[in-house]
């Protein structure tokens, strides 16, 4: 076996998660951009629309390909989506929180905005995913 499938497969649910968090991170980021630069949303409601849909996309790909999560019934598998959906929603607080200070207050462009505070927001899901949800 190779060393570099080795150190995939040592070090697999955080190189899936870089990856996973990545694409979840560039859905919310476009879709910001799309429904605030493009489409004139209101900053504060295009970033609520973007952090839904990137909740959504994010639990789909989380569960299937960084913690590879069965569940066998309806019911085990709404407990852990309501999991995820609470726990993102801690970290969508500091999104809000954030773009409301860096926007609104420091009057920073919001794309930029969207990206510096997405940085702490993939680190905060990481961990909640990790230890609370996809356990």
């Amino acid at each position: 076996m190779s060393t570099l499938k080795k150190l995939y497969q040592k070090n697999e649910e955080i190189i899936n998660y870089l990856v996973f968090g990545g694409l979840t991170t560039l859905v919310n980021v476009v879709v910001f951009f799309v429904f605030n630069s493009l489409l004139g949303v209101q900053y504060l409601i295009a970033n609520a629309i973007s952090i839904v849909l990137s909740i959504l996309f994010a639990f789909f790909t989380n569960k299937k390909y960084v913690f590879k999560s069965e569940t066998l019934t309806a019911q085990a598998w709404l407990k852990e989506f309501l999991l995820f959906c609470s726990f993102r929603l801690v970290s969508a607080g500091f999104d809000m929180l954030s773009m409301w200070i860096l926007v609104g207050g420091l009057e920073l462009d919001s794309n930029l905005a969207k990206l510096a505070t997405q940085f702490i927001v993939v680190v905060l899901n990481y961990f909640f995913s990790k230890w609370f949800i996809f356990k």
